[in-house]
């Protein structure tokens, strides 16, 4: 690789992902491009064709967007060093403010102030990931029509359901790859984690979890974060089958509020997982959550990074991350169906996603945690003049 034009310090660099992770919003796409405006155009940290490699490796690997492709950055300065502080430096300032977020939530999500400000939120989101869902079909799935057919499967299946079913991407992976080059990929495996921990440090919405719930947690996570591509929005259908569906740790309108509290907070939205794990298990499930579902992102990132050159040029792997990703933005429009069930739920909510969906559409630029909070007081008005 090219050396950057400019040596900075690791600590310049990781204070940097510091800063990105407590004042980025705008969801992956928005966190890639500041990447590339501070770190190749004006700081020229990093090479421009450094930059495109960590985030064509974003793209085809499993593992949200902006967190890999900080990692990876991370490495390309560093290495494994670098690759592991930026990786903590960028994830823990939204990961603190959903630990923070998740404490009030438990204390006060009885309060009907608090119901009342989800109430007009969780419209809002619904429209949000409509949004992101129309974005990421047109961008990723182009004129190909096997790939909109995975889409329509997946989308189908999901809103029948209102769950994901892993095999319907390792199906949607095989299936173009089978198409294009005949052969079968290898499968990711799980990690998972078996600790004990203090009973005070564990307790969630049904009082304290046990240490097999806290097992249970890191692997679905862990397993969650193997089959996220690019957006990290290609979570939410896949964790509302398992969290909602299938464990039940949280209700509809609960999974819905820990949707809503990713996408009020800077940096990744995959952090919503230490909201689910908090209320499951308290600030230690909201550990053991967020370690699940980043730490396939940093070892696929620290051991794909020397050998990316040769692994990109692959037509399989091209192949299968295809599928996948056309079987994952698929879900995440069956996701806007299942949820719109359950947040749109009278007259107003309804007004409340139109109107937010109109305004994403006409003004771009409209940070997403200003509309949602925006959502908020309407619905704390509503709710109190109804």
């Amino acid at each position: 690789m090219k050396p950057a034009p400019t040596r900075a310090t690791l600590r310049e660099f990781v204070v940097y992902f510091l800063k990105l992770g407590t004042l980025g919003f705008g969801g992956p796409i928005a966190l890639a491009g500041y990447m590339q405006r501070d770190l190749v155009d004006e700081r020229g940290w990093i090479a421009p064709d450094d930059y495109k490699q960590g985030l064509a490796l974003a793209q085809l690997a499993p593992g949200p967007l902006a967190a890999q492709l900080a990692i990876y950055l991370g490495w390309v300065r560093g290495r494994v060093l670098g690759a592991t502080l930026v990786g903590i430096a960028f994830v823990a300032p939204s990961f603190l403010m959903v630990l923070a977020l998740s404490a009030l939530y438990l204390r006060f999500g009885g309060l009907a102030w608090m119901q009342a400000l989800f109430y007009g939120i969780a419209a809002a989101v619904i429209a949000i990931i409509a949004w992101s869902a129309a974005r990421l079909a047109r961008t990723t799935l182009g004129r190909d029509r096997l790939l909109w057919g995975l889409f329509a499967v997946s989308l189908i299946v999901t809103a029948w359901t209102a769950r994901e079913i892993i095999w319907v991407f390792v199906a949607s992976g095989l299936i173009p790859l089978l198409a294009r080059a005949r052969a079968r990929p290898s499968m990711p495996t799980k990690t998972l984690l078996v600790a004990p921990w203090p009973a005070w440090l564990t307790s969630g919405l049904t009082g304290a979890a046990s240490v097999g719930v806290l097992w249970k947690v890191f692997g679905y996570f862990a397993a969650a974060g193997l089959f996220v591509f690019g957006s990290g929005l290609a979570i939410v259908p896949f964790l509302h089958g398992g969290v909602v569906e299938q464990f039940h740790w949280l209700t509809e309108r609960q999974f819905l509020d820990a949707v809503a509290v990713s996408m009020i907070t800077p940096g990744p939205v995959v952090i919503t997982v230490a909201f689910i794990g908090y209320l499951v298990a308290g600030p230690v499930g909201a550990t053991v959550a967020a370690l699940g579902v980043f730490a396939p992102v940093y070892f696929v990132t620290v051991l794909a990074a020397p050998h990316f050159r040769r692994l990109a040029a692959s037509a399989r792997i091209k192949a299968f991350v295809d599928g996948v990703t056309a079987a994952a933005t698929g879900a995440i429009a069956g996701a806007v169906i299942v949820l719109g069930r359950r947040a749109l739920v009278d007259l107003p909510t309804v007004l409340i996603c139109a109107v937010s969906l109109a305004v994403i559409v006409t003004m771009k630029r409209v940070p997403e945690p200003a509309l949602i909070a925006a959502s908020g007081v309407v619905g704390l008005l509503l709710k109190h003049a109804l």
